[in-house]
């Protein structure tokens, strides 16, 4: 893979006034003249799959808003083996942590090509202490963090081993009307659900064979909704 570092992928500064995304962002609550304040820090990027925001240890410095993409984060165990402990998607906030903490708790990985806005996290805590819509979204933020880390310990990894696999792509296809999204590598799957690759293999074919799964395009799979919802809160 062809590796680029943030400074060679960076493209110019944001344009919050035209973000798409604007309203479910971190900076939705702010006014025009807020934006005066905060609009020059933001830069925007693109990286590509494979490619790490940050990693665990790194000294925080910026948080990093998702327009489009996926991005993992991973822990490391004593063994070496990976876990992927959290999912963040379009809109999401990456390394908020920089608020508080010195150092990312995490590696912050590229699981689907992505378009990032990155902000200072000086910035944010200044703007914060003046700015009380801003400090009442990076609480929501960190509430919703919160909510999203229970359920992964509630949802990904408890029940058998279709039960998880079954969660994960209900998950995957919220937000989309055709039901409808990329698959993971299996060593990923397992990694976020805490089973083997071979589990994971053995789990996705069985759900093709049945038909749960049907492909669409060269990158994309349908789900059969109905169907994962029965495995998701049945007994099998």
């Amino acid at each position: 893979m062809n590796h680029v570092t943030q400074r060679e992928a960076w493209k110019g500064h944001a344009n919050c006034a035209q973000c798409t995304i604007r309203n479910s962002v971190l900076f939705s609550g702010l006014t025009e003249k807020d934006f005066e304040q905060i609009h020059k820090p933001i830069d925007q990027f693109e990286l590509k799959a494979g490619e790490k925001l940050y990693t665990t240890g790194e000294k925080a410095e910026y948080m990093y808003t998702i327009r489009s993409g996926l991005v993992k984060l991973v822990q490391y165990l004593t063994d070496g083996n990976q876990r992927i402990v959290r999912l963040l998607r379009i809109s999401d906030v990456v390394g908020l942590e920089a608020v508080l903490d010195p150092v990312y708790k995490h590696d912050a990985i590229v699981l689907q090509d992505v378009e990032i806005c990155r902000y200072p996290a000086s910035a944010a805590r200044e703007l914060a202490v003046t700015n009380p819509k801003l400090h009442h979204e990076l609480m929501s933020r960190w509430k919703s963090a919160l909510d999203e880390a229970d359920k992964w310990v509630t949802e990904f990894s408890t029940g058998t081993s279709r039960q998880r696999v079954a969660r994960l792509l209900l998950m995957l296809s919220k937000g989309d009307v055709a039901n409808t999204s990329p698959l993971f590598s299996r060593e990923d799957m397992g990694a976020m659900l805490g089973i083997t690759t071979e589990t994971a293999s053995r789990t996705i074919a069985e759900f093709k064979r049945n038909h749960l799964l049907v492909k669409t395009t060269p990158t994309k799979y349908q789900f059969d909704i109905d169907s994962l919802e029965d495995i998701s809160f049945g007994d099998a």
